[in-house]
């Protein structure tokens, strides 16, 4: 186990802070099944909600094909869906199968360390102004590995009048402490976020636009695969400048921070350049996301920008990126943190702090009042062992 860092929590007083400090680390596993619809992350993580002890083993379980279909499908028609549609929770039920898969797959690759507790994010299914819905069955989950489950990390700040994302901020701040400032952390999934800690080390944050998610389904409409794998079809193609600057007019790029989208908020941009062939096409909507992120109005621009999610696999993209960004741009395997497993670190992070009632959202975060505490515990049946929660 590693030695942490004296890590300040933004969400609380020195008091407060000084006070969880001594609170016994929990070690937890964190899932996360993300926007871009390939699969359930999983990763082991000891913390106390403030600081971080120790990154464990991480791993994927991937969507089989059918699945993601079916996913997929349920992400189109969510808006009008109820929640006992009958497909809904057959889909539910089997993703909710390939997240006890993953906690079990990373349990043995830990060698069955104990365990105290599993965040589970969902798979986002919808999220608009003043509603957000994960789907993922907590306490099946919870039975299927007899493990307590914190769940539904979003409601409570959206019931506050908080966008409800994004949630990686707090995670993000603790892992950055003691790094120079102002430094960004890029998250480019299907949806792409930031999070920016300024000199005074104030935490603030924001979606800002699409990520993978346009550029995915413009491969698949066009190839048949599920990515623009190492960038190479963008690579080969020319941004048409004309249609990139009538999607950045969309008024989402004129708001202030903090802000969040849905997955499905920029779909209609595959409409706008549908007359181009694969290739430009794929540049163009590549050119987008990192046009988006770099239009985001910031309060300090970022020495660092550090970038974790899938986007980072993409040389293209981060090529654009560099050239757009002020500041260095580099993914976060610089700082030794794994990109690829950051996402469900961070639900393993949130879900001890669900725990110990401390906030999972600030006002600059997610434009929640004030510093916003969430999550759910589930037993599903079951009593939680071992050290106390």
């Amino acid at each position: 186990m590693t030695e942490p860092t004296a890590t300040v929590d933004p969400s609380r007083s020195a008091h407060d802070t000084q006070e969880q400090a001594i609170r016994a680390p929990l070690t937890a596993i964190g899932l996360m099944s993300g926007t871009s619809l390939d699969g359930v992350d999983a990763a082991l993580i000891t913390t106390d909600g403030v600081r971080v002890f120790h990154h464990g083993p991480s791993l994927t379980v991937p969507y089989d094909a059918a699945l993601r279909a079916r996913l997929r499908d349920i992400l189109d028609r969510a808006a009008s869906l109820s929640p006992d549609d009958a497909d809904l929770l057959d889909a539910e039920q089997a993703l909710t199968d390939v997240h006890a898969q993953a906690v079990q797959a990373v349990r043995a690759k830990a060698g069955n360390t104990p365990v105290d507790v599993i965040g589970l994010h969902g798979q986002t299914i919808l999220h608009a102004p003043g509603r957000t819905w994960q789907i993922g069955n907590a306490s099946r989950l919870s039975a299927a590995t007899n493990l307590p489950v914190i769940h539904d990390f979003r409601t409570a700040d959206v019931q506050a009048g908080g966008e409800g994302a994004p949630l990686a901020p707090l995670y993000h701040a603790a892992l950055l402490h003691g790094h120079p400032t102002p430094a960004a952390v890029l998250n480019i999934g299907g949806v792409a976020n930031l999070t920016l800690m300024t000199k005074s080390g104030d935490v603030l944050a924001c979606d800002t636009g699409p990520g993978n998610a346009l550029l995915d389904d413009w491969m698949f409409r066009h190839t048949g695969q599920p990515c623009d794998f190492s960038g190479a079809c963008a690579a080969q193609g020319t941004v048409d400048t004309d249609r990139l600057s009538a999607l950045l007019a969309h008024d989402f790029f004129h708001k202030p921070p903090p802000k969040s989208l849905d997955r499905l908020s920029f779909h209609q941009a595959l409409e706008q350049i549908s007359t181009l062939n694969v290739e430009d096409g794929a540049a163009t909507l590549t050119a987008f996301t990192a046009a988006a992120i770099a239009s985001t109005p910031l309060p300090e621009q970022p020495l660092h920008w550090f970038v974790c999610g899938g986007g980072r696999h993409n040389p293209t993209l981060m090529r654009m990126l560099a050239e757009r960004l002020p500041g260095t741009v580099q993914p976060v395997e610089t700082l030794g943190w794994d990109g690829d497993a950051l996402e469900a670190e961070c639900f393993g992070f949130l879900a001890v702090r669900s725990l110990r009632g401390l906030p999972l959202s600030l006002p600059a975060t997610t434009g929640v009042p004030y510093p916003m505490p969430g999550g759910r515990l589930t037993c599903g049946g079951i009593s939680p062992a071992g050290r106390r929660l």
